[in-house]
Formats: structure tokens, sequence, C-alpha cells
């Protein structure tokens, strides 16, 4: 069973940074992607970005320029740097991943669509003020 575990979330004014960590446990899997959803009150679960495990990236339009995804292969583990925070970014921040059969091929798309995730984290709740 993967899990999944997050940190790095927590309070900062408007404009301030953040970088979230999600740490892959038992992940045997090669061909893979990972990513970050978010979810604020009332709102419906939104996919964030994706990396796969060949190094592509994805973003939702509203993130691009402010949050980058990278990931350490050797940790297994996924980092979402998040810079000019708004208050609007205030939502838990889930991590996501997903692994591909061996004739699917790999994409960080999978990775910002709910439905196709096959492992969630627990979340961690970022906070921004203005």
């Amino acid at each position: 069973q993967v899990q999944l575990v997050e940190s790095g979330g927590g309070s900062v004014q408007a404009g301030g940074s953040l970088r979230l960590s999600c740490a892959a446990s038992v992940y045997r899997y090669s061909r893979y992607c990972m990513g970050w959803f978010r979810q604020a009150p009332g709102k419906e679960r939104e996919g964030v970005a994706g990396i796969d495990s060949e190094g592509s990236t994805s973003y939702a339009d509203s993130m691009k320029g402010r949050f980058t995804i990278s990931q350490d292969n050797a940790k297994k583990t996924v980092y979402l740097q998040m810079n000019s925070l708004k208050p609007e970014d205030t939502a838990m921040y889930y991590c996501a991943a997903v692994s591909f059969a061996w004739w699917a091929t790999v994409s960080p798309a999978p990775c910002r669509q709910s439905k196709d995730v096959n492992y969630w984290g627990q979340g961690t709740q970022v906070t921004v003020s203005s």
C-alpha cells in the first residue's frame, strides 16, 4: 500500500511563499505521476500541478508562473513551490499519485484529474492572509 505524507503547509501573508513536500513510501511503480490538488471550503477539489516519472509537468492555468512542481526521484518526494501567494490560494492541499500500466502513455495530466488518482495523501492546510 502506497502512503503519501504531506508537509510544509502553514500560514503566510499575501505575497509570501511556501514549499509543500510529499513523500511516498513503498512506491514500487516506475511509471507514474504525482501531483497536487487543493480544496477550499465549499468548493470542489481542483488539480494544481502534476509531474510524471519522466519529468514532464502540467499546471492549472491560474497557477502557471507562481507555482512550480519538482521531484527528487531518489527520495520519492515531490515538491510544490508556491510564490506570490494570494488569499484565494487558501485551501487544504492534497498530494496524489497515479500509476500507469505498461501499455499506457506516461503523462502528468492524470495527476490533475481526481477521477484518475490511485492514491491520496491526508492533506496539509495552507492559509494566506491579506
